[in-house]
């Protein structure tokens, strides 16, 4: 099943987040039991080579690929779905042109301005034909605006009415520092969550679809509540790090340490 299929199912879909910028690593995290993998291009360090390999085993794990572009790179939205990917996670768009552009980039006409050329993503998908690809890429892609800013919550109803924007993603870390303006860094902040969960439930009311990045997993089920249905999670180090300390523990145990 599509990612887009799975959330109008109404699923919560978790995703791993790859910063590492190498094919064989992503292909390990895909392995793992998320049901997606993000590539994160802005503060990770995956580049446009990276996203074009990394791409492949995902897919062959059958799962579908996420790209978070750099800020304000809108072409890259584009070579993303051209390269495979099923959705493109878009920071800091704070104004409605940013939405526009980000959406434009998105879908195909009428609804946007991508340009045709799926020379990768087409066979990789593996099935149909090039009409079938253009009838249903606009509803299967999906473009996640991200919503980090007090200027974004402030015309957050003007972002979700832009043609081409089908959900948010709130960055908790990001969206922490403005609400403080500026005095803290505090994903898990309680102070904001109210303003979190008023963000989802306006997207949601507006019919799009709402995702955040889960720091701290048990405040997972909080959200969801909320109206997050697409979770992003478990960096590469997270990922080690726990794994490590979990193997570590139960061997030190065994060892009556």
């Amino acid at each position: 099943m599509s990612l887009e299929s799975r959330l109008a199912a109404g699923e919560t879909v978790c995703s791993a987040w790859s910063g590492v910028p190498d094919a064989l690593t992503v292909e390990l995290l895909a392995a793992q039991g998320f049901d997606a993998v993000t590539l994160d291009m802005q503060h990770g360090g995956h580049n446009e080579d990276s996203v074009l390999r990394s791409i492949v085993p995902v897919l062959r794990a059958q799962k579908p690929a996420l790209v978070r572009i750099p800020v304000g790179r809108f072409d890259m939205a584009s070579r993303a779905l051209d390269f495979g990917a099923e959705a493109v996670i878009a920071p800091m768009v704070n104004s409605i042109e940013d939405a526009r552009r980000f959406g434009a980039a998105m879908k195909y006409p009428p609804v946007g301005e991508r340009s045709w050329g799926p020379t990768y993503g087409f066979p990789r998908y593996g099935k149909g034909d090039h009409a079938q690809w253009l009838r249903e890429s606009n509803k299967r892609t999906l473009s996640f605006a991200m919503i980090e800013t007090r200027a974004a919550v402030a015309i957050l109803d003007g972002i979700l009415a832009t043609p081409g924007i089908d959900a948010i993603f709130l960055g908790p870390s990001d969206f922490s520092i403005a609400w403080t303006n500026g005095e803290r860094i505090n994903a898990t902040l309680e102070d904001m969550m109210e303003a979190v969960g008023q963000i989802a439930g306006r997207a949601r009311a507006a019919g799009k679809y709402a995702g955040i990045y889960v720091i701290d997993p048990k405040l997972a089920g909080r959200f969801v509540a909320m109206g997050y249905q697409f979770l992003a999670m478990g960096s590469e180090q997270t990922v080690m790090k726990l794994g490590s300390d979990a193997l570590l523990t139960a061997v030190r145990a065994s060892l009556g340490q």
